[in-house]
């Protein structure tokens, strides 16, 4: 379970388990969302973006190693 402890500035403080709590960017959360709100994380692997990157960040490798 996440629960938003408090804000501070532009990040939202997240706590989780006991006494344990990490920072979140406040805009990647709902505009109501509030102190003592629990939200939920969910966290995908975007393999067809990352195997994107991965080949265009190859091919400019090979351009600026050319001989």
């Amino acid at each position: 379970m996440f629960i938003i402890d408090r804000f501070e500035g532009d990040m939202a403080v997240i706590e989780y388990e006991k006494g344990k709590s990490f920072n979140v960017p406040r805009f990647l959360l709902p505009p109501k969302a509030g102190e003592g709100d629990v939200v939920n994380i969910t966290i995908e692997l975007d393999t067809n973006t990352s195997l994107e990157m991965k080949k265009k960040t190859e091919g400019l490798m090979e351009d600026l190693f050319e001989d």
